[in-house]
């Protein structure tokens, strides 16, 4: 395929969208260095941890660390339907995704090396739901969009992705870090990381939201396809939550299942509803409320 025109010299970029507003954001808070952060104390802290305590922070940062692999492998087919359909506000702030997985992926490893002084298989860690949504759901929907770049498939790509994978579970995991990291007072270091990712992630989510609600304002139909999807999905990623809970009695540092279930669950609805006002938005009006949303948020 060759060229015709250039964005940049046709028509210029369009500033105000809610992707370019998303990249100044990403410019302006994304670049940061995993190695640049000092695990000093976390070492010092993670060998003050009873046994049952560590094991619980390996088994959450090894749900992290082979998620954050796998949306790194799998998220180069919806950068290129994107880039395809001629989106270059869009794309350009896509750029920005494969980086921030991959520098969470590095973060992650850092913790693992350094901190835990783990280097062996941590995959036990993964149980049939976790692998549900992330060696099966995630991989079949982003590598879908291959073969086909239908506004469908980038619907349950996303939903996947950006709803499930970042706006549920994601949150959740950075919910269950907070709350033993910042409760114990320890590991400012890994405190300081999962900070800057969520951070990270919030924009990916913000995007996935105002890519979402793009399509379902261009047909109303595909809101369907969005909520079968979400629904799909909800009981693995409460499984998840739930498998974790299950290897432990009692459960280290007071965390409460149900706090975490609901929490959960209150990420999905709230997304769910974010999507389905798109039914009745139009793609100008949807503009205006990612704008508003990404303005409000600090990162």
């Amino acid at each position: 395929m060759t060229h015709q025109t250039f964005v940049t010299t046709s028509r210029g970029l369009q500033r105000d969208t809610p992707p370019m507003r998303l990249f100044e954001k990403a410019k302006r808070f994304g670049i940061w260095n995993p190695s640049e952060i000092d695990f000093t104390r976390d070492r010092t802290d993670w060998q003050r941890l009873t046994a049952v305590e560590q094991d619980l922070l390996l088994r959450l940062t090894a749900l992290f660390q082979a998620g954050e692999e796998a949306v790194t492998l799998d998220l180069l087919p919806l950068i290129m339907i994107i880039a395809q359909e001629g989106r270059l506000e869009e794309e350009m702030f896509l750029t920005t995704f494969l980086f921030e997985e991959a520098k969470h992926t590095d973060f992650f490893h850092r913790f693992l090396n350094e901190v835990a002084s783990v280097s062996g298989d941590l995959e036990h860690y993964h149980t049939e739901n976790y692998r549900t949504v992330f060696y099966e759901a995630l991989p079949a929907a982003l590598q879908a969009l291959r073969e086909d770049s239908s506004a469908r498939a980038q619907v349950v790509a996303a939903v996947t992705y950006n709803m499930i994978v970042e706006g549920v579970l994601a949150e959740t995991g950075y919910h269950a870090y907070f709350n033993v990291l910042e409760g114990q007072d320890i590991m400012p270091g890994t405190r300081q990381g999962v900070q800057l990712l969520k951070q990270d992630e919030s924009r990916h989510i913000a995007y996935g939201i105002y890519l979402i609600s793009r399509l379902i304002a261009e047909d109303a139909s595909l809101w369907e396809v969005a909520e079968a999807q979400m629904n799909e999905l909800l009981m693995p990623a409460l499984g998840v939550i739930g498998d974790a809970f299950a290897q432990y009695d009692p459960m280290p540092f007071g965390l409460v299942e149900s706090d975490f279930v609901e929490y959960a669950s209150s990420q999905f609805e709230k997304r769910l509803s974010r999507l389905e006002r798109a039914r009745s938005l139009s793609l100008a009006e949807i503009m205006r409320v990612t704008n508003r949303v990404i303005d409000q948020d600090d990162g």
